[in-house]
């Protein structure tokens, strides 16, 4: 089936074009906000062929995989969304909005969704640099151990890829003010002046004038180029929307291009360098405090439990649609860190699905259940190339307790994966793809951690489901 046609039976089945506010996408899904829910054939599009799944909540989100989202929105944008009769694929697809449609929107998931919002756009780009600077210190580190030599086409080649990398990671703060200023109403180029701002080095030079720089220790200062890092700056462009929508409410037509830029700015500037930035810069040392708590420590135990719990938790946390609040926690480890030690841990989760779905597939063909050998054997290489929902909610979940003794074992990777204090340049789909986001030190490691948690979640699996369970799986 063609894009076109994917998109023509999505949106006849939603109600048509009239029926569709707005439609955006993130990485996998196709995103629209509706007039009238109740026109959706929820069925229907559940099993059409190329839906993952659907769910349901302040939007209505149709999951495609990751590319195919981007390409139907571009589509949509352009009107081709004909209305060709298509062929129905197999509903083992559509239990995603079974259990998203019974949660309530609660202002933390509006805010957590928020967050996601506004990182998800950046997330090609995010890979792209990691992977930049990743494989520009591997030069480095062959370089330093006389495996590659010092010549000029290497350090050449270095410096190129640490100027791609640097290109972004080093403007991060810019990138997320112009998307959160789109998110939450103001201009887009204020947001990313806000965001700017913060990493300028005059900011050090107004710290100094007003003794709240220290020049003996400059990271212990209340205010210094960077602090906050993207939490204040989220939290400025927030007030930014507000302050700029109140001051074009005075300010007369005429002069609105000219005095409401100017007075909005100065008003967050002198907000951000005496408040936001101080503030948020407090808690996010106390955040990477207690992350390197977990992350540094030298009590083995303790890396090992933590690892453990927090892979075992992820996915409960994905189908409770609170991880995007881990988004930010990723980003400030990343700015005053060097690497992001979170994200290698949770990608154990999707590992473990890939262990429990060969348990589950070696017991379907041994109790001749062709439907579910036939529904892993197309899920099952998305799930080691990092994508886990055709599996997750086509076969663990629906069987239930797969989808906890995959957790279970995925906490095995992910305590390994933590003891050895794997780190990542930047953060994406997870699974084989992710091992050139590690840091080169790290892709070994990670490589490990995925095998172990593939073997924990096919063990467990082995051992507490029963051949019966699979026989009467429908």
């Amino acid at each position: 089936m063609s894009n076109q046609e994917l998109l023509g039976k999505i949106v006849e089945l939603v109600g048509g074009r009239e029926n569709i506010q707005s439609a955006v996408n993130c990485m996998t899904r196709l995103r629209l906000y509706l007039r009238d829910d109740s026109l959706v054939k929820m069925a229907e599009l559940k099993s059409v062929d190329g839906v993952l799944g659907v769910v349901e909540d302040e939007t209505l989100q149709v999951v495609v995989g990751p590319g195919t989202a981007a390409k139907l929105l571009e589509l949509y944008k352009e009107g081709a969304d004909g209305k060709e009769d298509l062929a129905v694929g197999e509903d083992w697809q559509a239990n995603k909005a079974k259990l998203k449609g019974k949660q309530k929107q609660s202002r933390l998931k509006q805010g957590l969704r928020t967050i996601g919002e506004i990182f998800i756009p950046l997330i090609p780009a995010i890979i792209a640099a990691g992977i930049f600077n990743g494989f520009g210190g591997l030069i480095t580190n062959l370089q330093n151990t006389e495996i590659l030599a010092k010549t000029e086409f290497w350090n050449v080649t270095r410096l190129i890829l640490s100027l791609l990398g640097g290109s972004f990671l080093g403007y991060f703060t810019i990138f997320t003010g112009i998307n959160a200023a789109k998110n939450f109403g103001a201009t887009e180029a204020l947001g990313g002046m806000v965001g700017a701002l913060t990493v300028m080095g005059q900011i050090n030079d107004i710290s100094a004038a007003i003794g709240m720089y220290n020049a003996e220790s400059p990271l212990n200062s209340i205010l210094r180029s960077g602090k906050g890092g993207v939490i204040g700056v989220i939290i400025g462009v927030y007030i930014l929307a507000k302050v700029e929508k109140k001051v074009r409410k005075v300010v007369p037509d005429v002069l609105d291009l000219i005095v409401t830029p100017l007075v909005t700015l100065l008003a967050m500037a002198i907000a951000m360098i005496f408040v936001i930035m101080p503030l948020s810069g407090i808690f996010s040392d106390w955040l990477v405090g207690a992350l390197q708590l977990l992350v540094g420590s030298t009590n083995p135990v303790l890396s090992v439990l933590s690892g453990f719990v927090l892979s075992a938790l992820f996915l409960p946390m994905v189908l409770l649609g609170l991880h995007h609040g881990l988004i930010p926690i990723y980003a400030v480890q990343l700015e005053q860190m060097g690497g992001v030690s979170l994200f290698p841990v949770l990608a154990m989760a999707g590992a473990g699905q890939v262990g429990a779905a060969i348990a589950i597939y070696l017991k379907a063909k041994r109790t001749n259940n062709h439907k579910l050998t036939q529904i892993i054997s197309g899920a099952l290489p998305a799930g080691i190339l990092g994508i886990g929902e055709p599996l997750i909610y086509g076969v663990t979940l629906p069987l239930g307790k797969p989808f906890i003794t995959a957790g279970i074992g995925a906490g095995f990777g992910g305590a390994y994966v933590m003891l050895q204090h794997v780190m990542a340049s930047a953060w994406g789909p997870s699974g084989v793809t992710a091992i050139p986001l590690m840091q080169p030190g790290s892709m070994l490691n990670y490589f490990i951690g995925l095998i172990i948690a593939y073997i924990g979640g096919f063990v467990v699996t082995t051992l507490f489901l029963k051949d019966r369970e699979i026989q009467e799986f429908e």
